[in-house]
C-alpha cells in the first residue's frame, strides 16, 4: 500500500496535478450533504402564475383578481352594518303600513299576503325572496319567460307595451292592486327582511330568478360577486326604461365601483327616482 501512495505521488509530481487540500469547515457550519442538489419545487403561487391564458384555470385566476378588487373586510362590514340598522329601524317603522297592506291585498284577491320565490344570491347560492302578493295564484309565467329570451337575444329588443318601458304592461297575471303595488315599488317593502338575515343587501344588483341567470353571458355572470339589493344603479338609472343589456352593464358597473360611499350615494338618489316615476 505504501508503495502504491508513492508511485501516485511521483505521477502526480510529473504531470504537475498536485492535490488539493481539502477546505475546512468554518467553525457552527452545517456540514454539506453528500446528495446532489435538485431544483426546488415549484409552490402554488408559480403554478398560478403559470397558468393557461384560456380555459377553466384562466377563468379560476380571473375571479381570483375580480375578488382580490373588491372592498376590504372593513368596508364589508360597515356595509353589512349598515344594512342591518336600516332594515331593522325600516321593519319597526312601517309595521302599521305592512297591516294595512297585509288587509288590502287580503281583500282584492284569493290567496296569501306574502309572495316566495326562489332567486340567485351572492355567488350563485339561491335564496328565498319575500314580496307581496301582487299576481293571481297558480299562473302560468310562460309569457314572461318569452319575453325576458327577447330582450337577452334579440339585437333591438321591443319594449313591452305602448309607454316604451321594457317590461311586460299589459300583463294578465297582475291583479288591480298588484300593478298599483309595483309602480309604487310597495310590493318589494318585505325584502327588508331578506336584508336583515344577511341574503341580500340594501343596494346592489337586482335579484334574478334562475332560469334568468342561465340565460347570462359569462361576463354577466360577474354581477353576482356581489349581493343583490333592494335598489341599486340600475334601479335609479332609468329601471324599466332600460333595456335589459344595460341593466347588465349598470350591474357590473357597480360591482366594479362598490362601496360604503357609493350605496350611500345610490340610497339619496333612490327617493327621488321613486318620486318622479323613474324606479317604475
Amino acid at each position: 500500500m505504501t508503495g502504491y501512495m508513492e508511485r501516485r505521488g511521483r505521477a502526480q509530481h510529473r504531470s504537475g496535478a498536485l492535490p488539493q487540500p481539502r477546505a475546512r469547515p468554518k467553525p457552527g457550519a452545517l456540514p454539506r450533504s453528500p446528495l446532489p442538489r435538485s431544483r426546488p419545487r415549484p409552490g402554488p403561487l408559480t403554478r398560478f402564475r403559470s397558468l393557461p391564458q384560456s380555459g377553466p384555470l384562466h377563468r379560476a385566476r380571473t375571479r381570483h383578481r375580480h375578488r382580490a378588487a373588491a372592498p376590504g373586510s372593513g368596508q364589508e362590514a360597515a356595509i353589512r352594518a349598515l344594512d342591518i340598522t336600516v332594515s331593522l329601524i325600516a321593519l319597526l317603522t312601517l309595521a302599521p303600513l305592512f297591516l294595512l297592506l297585509w288587509v288590502l291585498v287580503r281583500a282584492t284577491s284569493p290567496g296569501p299576503m306574502l309572495f316566495a320565490q326562489e332567486r340567485v344570491g351572492r355567488g350563485g347560492r339561491p335564496f328565498t325572496l319575500l314580496k307581496l302578493r301582487t299576481m293571481y295564484t297558480d299562473n302560468d309565467d310562460q309569457i314572461h319567460r318569452e319575453y325576458v329570451a327577447s330582450l337577452l337575444s334579440d339585437d333591438a329588443p321591443q319594449p313591452g307595451g305602448d309607454s316604451g318601458l321594457y317590461k311586460l304592461e299589459a300583463d294578465p297575471r297582475v291583479t288591480p292592486v298588484g300593478g298599483w303595488l309595483r309602480k309604487t315599488s310597495l310590493d318589494e317593502l318585505p325584502q327588508l327582511v331578506n336584508v336583515l338575515k344577511g341574503e341580500m343587501s340594501l343596494v346592489g344588483p337586482r335579484p334574478v330568478l334562475t332560469w334568468e341567470a342561465d340565460l347570462f353571458s359569462r361576463h354577466d355572470q360577474r354581477r353576482f360577486a356581489v349581493k343583490p339589493g333592494l335598489t341599486g344603479l340600475w334601479q335609479v338609472s332609468g329601471r324599466s326604461k332600460l333595456p335589459m343589456r344595460e341593466a347588465l352593464a349598470l350591474d357590473i358597473e357597480y360591482v366594479r365601483r362598490r362601496s360604503l360611499a357609493y350605496d350611500l350615494l345610490i340610497l339619496a338618489r333612490t327617493i327621488p327616482a321613486l318620486l318622479r316615476g323613474g324606479a317604475t
